[in-house]
């Protein structure tokens, strides 16, 4: 099949390199010239996927024409910059089968919208295939075996992309459940900063598992009340890729909160980071996305209160663990 991948950072040139290798006709975007020149020279971005190499016979281009006459596209730019992206490709994509979505956030142009919904407003012909779960790009990249999710509203488009990412080092299953799936590949960042925030500050073992198991609630929580199923949170996009993210060293949620655990400054982190960090972001969209909601997100709520308004870590902390007695389900019953 011939395929754009749409977004040259780590994850893109992952996505490139294995559906290169799988036999696909592809071109990569960037955003910037002096990267696409250098991918054209070097064939590599040393500094994010350290001895990888893309296949010479990937054309790099910053022209988003590259998307013209594409069976799928996929998308692969920082949450904030999918819907102007889709904005200016939406002429270009008529002959498409799917477009795929692997970038994990909200719209925080749209009333923080999920970014499957962000697509569909800008390209209603082509059916959106959020492509998600526990897949950091650097392994992918390196061949270590990953199974992920593909799911769609439409069941044919996810069987194409199923077909086209799958190899004997990358596994896809498929879902309808595109709500859950998309948050949950959203929320995890939160609980992985939130990981990385206690492991900075001297927290042991037991807190990380608690943040873990109590964010899967709050994730399952939120995806419910917006039209999932709460069973796709115990499969690769709910539970899987909050567990990669929050105890991997790949994870840049992860190593902000480390930082910011540590005592630097929310912002600073960022910086030190030096890459998106889409949790922060993230943080702030449930917080204003759960407004006008009867929901309950504890954590959220105290990540929200710690990195915007400047809560003492040790008061979220206190707040969190001194909160009223309850049973572990909404669903127990004696």
């Amino acid at each position: 099949m011939k395929i754009a991948v749409i977004g040259s950072g780590g994850w893109g040139i992952a996505a490139a390199k294995l559906l290169c290798e799988n036999g696909n006709e592809v071109v990569l975007w960037s955003f910037l010239e002096d990267e696409a020149d250098m991918l054209r020279k070097e064939r590599a971005n040393e500094k994010l996927l350290r001895g990888v190499k893309l296949p010479e016979s990937i054309e790099i281009t910053t022209d988003l024409g590259c998307a013209q006459d594409k069976d799928i596209i996929v998308m692969v730019t920082p949450s904030f910059g999918v819907r102007n992206t889709a904005r200016k490709i939406k002429n270009y994509v008529n002959s498409a089968k799917a477009i795929v979505l692997l970038t994990k956030g909200f719209d925080a142009e749209a009333d923080y919208c999920l970014l499957s919904d962000t697509i569909e407003s800008e390209i209603s012909n082509v059916p959106v295939v959020a492509l998600t779960g526990p897949s950091h790009a650097e392994e992918v990249a390196r061949r270590i075996p990953t199974a992920v999710l593909a799911a769609s509203r439409d069941k044919s488009a996810a069987e194409i992309v199923q077909n086209v990412f799958m190899n004997d080092y990358f596994r896809v299953y498929t879902s309808p459940d595109i709500v859950s799936a998309e948050l949950g590949g959203a929320m995890k960042n939160i609980m992985a900063l939130a990981v990385g925030i206690s492991d900075g500050a001297g927290f042991g073992d037991n807190t990380k598992a608690m943040i873990m198991t109590r964010g899967i609630s709050e994730m399952s929580r939120l995806g419910v009340a917006l039209g999932g199923k709460s069973h796709t949170f115990a499969g690769l996009s709910g539970v899987g890729d909050l567990i990669v993210t929050c105890v991997s060293d790949h994870s840049r949620n992860r190593r902000a909160g480390l930082l910011i655990g540590k005592g630097t400054q929310p912002q600073q982190a960022l910086k030190e980071v030096g890459a998106v960090v889409e949790g922060y972001y993230a943080t702030k969209a449930v917080h204003e996305l759960v407004k006008n909601m009867d929901i309950e997100l504890p954590i959220c709520n105290g990540m929200y209160s710690l990195l915007f308004e400047g809560e003492p870590l040790q008061d979220v902390f206190k707040a969190l663990i001194g909160r009223n007695k309850r049973s572990e389900s909404d669903k127990d019953i004696w």
